[in-house]
This record gives structure tokens, C-alpha cells and sequence, in this order.
């Protein structure tokens, strides 16, 4: 936990960027009934029948330092799908920097074995070379702040039916750019100092009562 504390206290650096990856799904609902429109006085109205269209991986890379999110949508969240993901970052999201940050959950996907899985070994270590892999702690999810902008995605973009994988993409694209124009950034605010003194249950406990004998 410290560690990613201590990652987010950093300045900005265009050679090694600091970005928080996560992974989500969202359910494509078509309708059965013709939903009714909003009209003064009334509400947009949706039946309770519907028909499951799929379900859609959502990768949120977000560079908080920068106010920048890319959301990628993709029909599996697989180790191929993580390093795809982790070679669009490197080779078009961010092909100048020496090294790149990540702060991720530990997830069995998210590691550099991943890349071999998808591509030969000297192209899988050429990209792993560039990675800086921080991992949050088991039930340490909330350290990730790609979570943040989850939840801003589901309330600000996601909250109602989405029929297909299509009209998913073309809604998240249109937030994601309307967010990035507003270069919308987290003003991260929970130190290690926090930590110890909120979290002191976490920490191991120390025996202060060893005493030492002279020989």
C-alpha cells in the first residue's frame, strides 16, 4: 500500500507517465417494447421485459496527473486482452516514454507473462521492458484511482440500457472525450501518513516489551 502512496506523491514526468489501469463490464440490453420518451411532466420510460445482448469488457486507462482517460472495449477481459491493451499503451498511447507506471489490481492476467502468451518473446520482452508494474494491495482496489473514473463513467454516461457493443463504444468515446477536453484530473489527498494512523489495524504489530540481558 505504501508503495502506491509513495508512487502517487510524484511529479509529473513526460519520461515515465503515472497511469492507473482497471478492468469492468457492462451488460448490452435490447429492448422488447419501444421505450417511451421524456415529455414535459414525465420521465423517459423503460418496460421491465428486455432481451441480454452480451456482456462487454471495459479497460479504463487513466493518467491522473494529466486529466487523460482512454476507455477500450473489448468482448473478453483475457490475458490476450491485457496485453493488447498494454501494447496499445506503450506503442500509440505513450511510444516516447523511457518508462511507464501502472498501478493495477493483482490480478492473475496482469502480468508480464501475459505478453508471451500473445506475442514471441522478443517482442513481449521489447514491451515489458518499458513497464513499471505496481500492484495494489488484496483488498486495496480502492488504492487504484482508475476506479474513480469508473464510477464516473457509470453515473455520467452508463446509467441506462445500451443495446449493442456499437452504441456502447460511441457513448464511452463521446465521454471520454468531453472529460479529456475538461483535461478532469483526481486530486489524490490520502498520504502514508493516513495510512498509519486511519489503517494502524493493517500494520503488524510490534512487541515493545523484548528486553535485552548483558552478557
Amino acid at each position: 500500500m505504501e508503495a502506491v502512496l509513495d508512487i502517487y506523491k510524484r511529479p509529473y514526468d513526460p519520461n515515465n507517465p503515472l497511469l492507473c489501469l482497471d478492468e469492468s463490464s457492462k451488460q448490452q440490453i435490447k429492448e422488447v417494447v419501444e421505450k417511451l420518451p421524456m415529455r414535459p411532466g414525465s420521465v423517459e420510460k423503460y418496460d421491465s421485459e428486455y432481451e441480454r445482448n452480451g456482456v462487454s469488457n471495459l479497460f479504463m486507462i487513466f493518467e491522473p496527473l494529466q486529466g487523460k482517460r482512454y476507455v477500450e472495449v473489448t468482448d473478453r477481459r483475457t490475458k490476450v486482452d491485457w496485453a493488447e491493451c498494454i501494447k496499445y499503451i506503450v506503442d500509440v498511447l505513450y511510444p516516447e516514454a523511457a518508462k511507464i507506471t501502472i498501478v493495477m489490481d493483482n490480478l492473475n492476467t496482469h502480468s508480464p507473462a501475459s505478453l508471451y502468451d500473445r506475442y514471441d518473446p522478443e517482442e513481449a520482452k521489447r514491451i515489458a521492458d518499458k513497464l513499471d508494474l505496481q500492484y495494489t494491495p488484496k483488498h486495496g482496489s480502492w488504492l487504484n484511482m482508475a476506479e474513480i473514473e469508473f464510477s464516473a463513467l457509470s453515473r455520467q454516461c452508463l446509467k441506462g440500457r445500451v443495446k449493442d457493443q456499437e452504441t456502447l463504444k460511441r457513448k464511452v468515446k463521446e465521454w471520454e472525450a468531453q472529460r479529456n477536453e475538461e483535461r478532469v484530473g483526481c486530486n489524490w489527498r490520502f498520504t502514508t501518513q493516513n495510512a498509519r494512523i486511519k489503517l494502524k489495524s493493517l500494520y503488524p504489530k510490534i512487541n515493545a516489551k523484548i528486553k535485552f540481558t548483558k552478557h
